[in-house]
């Protein structure tokens, strides 16, 4: 999956939250952040543009296809 730099401010318990988050399931911060965003996406009903799928774009597909499978099992 294609990644880009970005600058975000939090605040200090959202951050914290994350940080022990992602540490609980052994993953970085950004990567924690990443998936979390693309879940709440996906919860409150955002559907992406449909654009011709590329190798990076497939993988972005299967990885919302599976959030949308986590949050339908969780209900």
């Amino acid at each position: 999956m294609a990644t880009r730099k970005v600058t975000l401010s939090l605040d200090t318990g959202a951050l914290e939250y994350a940080e022990r988050a992602a540490k609980a399931h052994g993953i970085s911060v950004s990567s924690w952040l990443s998936k979390a965003a693309r879940r709440e996406a996906v919860r409150t009903g955002y559907t992406p543009q449909r654009a011709p799928l590329t190798p990076s774009a497939e993988a972005d597909e299967a990885e919302r296809a599976a959030a949308e499978k986590e949050m339908r099992a969780q209900g």
